[in-house]
């Protein structure tokens, strides 16, 4: 079974660049026909499709996100990376990366298999 572990800073100063980790074991990020998303979950809302990068390394990204955000992989270490800028408080939350095989790769519901998640504060 697929485990997910997400890493990162825990905490951001405004305007800075959030990157965050996602170790995947148990499977393969290349496998056909997977989207390896990063889903985040502002507290006390539901959790938001930011993007993906699919078994072939072509990314996709939600309009809300794509101006800041970049999604990256390292096949050698079976890592998928995120990349946002300039952040401010409302980008406090817990982030997740997560697989599904699903075309509808940008509804959250489509996700069976979950990391424990990394939470980020953004404050100075």
């Amino acid at each position: 079974q697929v485990q997910l572990t997400e890493s990162g800073p825990g905490l951001v100063k405004p305007s800075e660049t959030l990157s965050l980790t996602c170790t995947v074991s148990g499977g393969t990020i290349t496998a056909n026909f997977y989207y390896w998303s990063w889903i985040r979950q502002p507290p006390g809302k539901g959790r938001e499709w930011m993007g993906a990068i699919d078994y072939s390394g072509k990314t996709y990204y939600s309009p809300s996100f794509k101006s800041r955000t970049s999604i990256s992989r390292d096949t050698s270490e079976n890592q998928i990376t995120l990349q946002l800028i300039s952040v401010t408080p409302e980008d406090t939350g817990v982030y997740y990366c997560a697989p599904t095989n699903s075309y509808e790769y940008t509804d959250v519901r489509e996700y069976a298999f979950w990391g424990q998640g990394t939470q980020v504060t953004v404050s100075s």
